[in-house]
């Protein structure tokens, strides 16, 4: 960064989205918009000479798309990138890829140009911006990790969960660990900041790949062994009981934390539902939501870890959670899925 500014390229086919971008970053103190590019050629040009801390990237373009940018970014020399894309369907699905490919955000683009709908764009670009300006870029390039093998899990209690919040880095992060868990595990619990509109396909993606079952969470829905439930991306999860059963309860009460869904609500619900039957879990992101709800897991006798810095794509909220004293393990990615079942293990609820 040049004199402590965030240098960003804007790249967009759209002469509209490129105004709009541009007007809100150089708005923003301590951004500097370095160029614009009007397709996917220019952008990897400019991005090669320019050699921008920030990205923003339409995904749906003609000629060169946005994804294959990315991927050529990514291969070549990884940088920070924030995709822009429609609420298409075929907007999501892009994307969802992109996500998976590395890039650290995605940002809708507004429908219609109502005053509103345009500055809640604005403020989330800006957000996105500044979360990609701190993330590691050796972790960026996305390469299959070397997980440590996970037990099944074939007698835990019925009443175990596991919780998990994450948020910038996450859809990548996810994509190679939930893969991992056996399907003979106890239920997940998963809140990942994502737009709305993301998280429904987001878990079916992960779901395809997973021997678990991946749901985004319906409210009522029960929790069971081998289930993994995603957040809506404008709800917040709760674990509540209901009789001897334990379900997920949805709400669009206030953001917490800077956030709804937030990490600290889920969190604090599987403390007060089943306390040291829980283990907590608190992965990249930015930000500290989860923080406070990693205090109250482990006031009431939870396993909590936290992921290490080195392999966290943005190392925020697993920091806010390290500095709460309240983390019994702070490990690599590849350790997490193997570390969980050895809390469940401990906590005498496994193998």
């Amino acid at each position: 960064m040049s004199d402590g500014k965030i240098r960003v390229l804007i790249v967009d086919d759209s002469v509209f989205m490129r105004t709009i971008l541009k007007s809100a970053l150089t708005a923003t103190e301590g951004v500097e918009v370095v160029a614009t590019a009007q397709n996917g050629t220019e952008g990897l040009r400019k991005i090669q000479q320019l050699k921008p801390d920030v990205v923003t990237l339409d995904v749906e373009m003609p000629g060169m798309t946005g994804l294959e940018v990315l991927e050529k970014t990514m291969s070549d020399a990884p940088l920070p990138i924030v995709m822009v894309s429609t609420k298409t369907q075929s907007g999501t699905q892009a994307s969802l890829d992109a996500l998976r490919l590395g890039a650290v955000e995605c940002v809708a683009k507004p429908v219609g140009e109502k005053s509103a709908t345009l500055e809640s764009f604005r403020a989330d670009v800006v957000r996105a911006v500044r979360t990609a300006s701190q993330s590691n870029r050796r972790t960026l390039r996305v390469g299959k990790q070397a997980f440590r093998p996970v037990e099944p899990t074939t007698d835990a209690a019925p009443d175990a969960i596991v919780a998990i919040g994450i948020s910038a880095g996450g859809p990548a992060t996810l994509h190679q660990m939930v893969p991992t868990i056996p399907k003979r595990f106890p239920p997940i619990v998963i809140t990942q900041h994502m737009p709305a509109d993301f998280t429904g396909p987001f878990a079916k993606r992960i779901d395809a790949e997973s021997k678990l079952d991946v749901r985004e969470a319906t409210d009522g829905q029960e929790l069971r062994q081998g289930l993994a439930l995603i957040a809506p991306g404008d709800r917040h999860l709760r674990v509540t009981r209901r009789g001897s059963k334990l379900v997920a309860s949805l709400d669009a009460g206030p953001k917490v934390s800077g956030f709804r869904p937030s990490v600290d609500v889920m969190f604090e619900s599987v403390a007060s539902a089943v306390g040291d039957r829980a283990v907590g879990v608190i992965m990249t992101g930015m930000g500290f939501d989860g923080a406070a709800g990693t205090k109250i897991l482990k006031s009431r006798g939870a396993f909590t870890i936290a992921q290490d810095k080195e392999t966290s794509i943005v190392y925020g909220m697993p920091k806010a959670a390290a500095e709460t004293n309240c983390v019994d393990r702070i490990v690599p990615l590849s350790d997490i899925p193997s570390c969980i079942g050895r809390a469940l293990r401990e906590m005498r609820v496994g193998v």
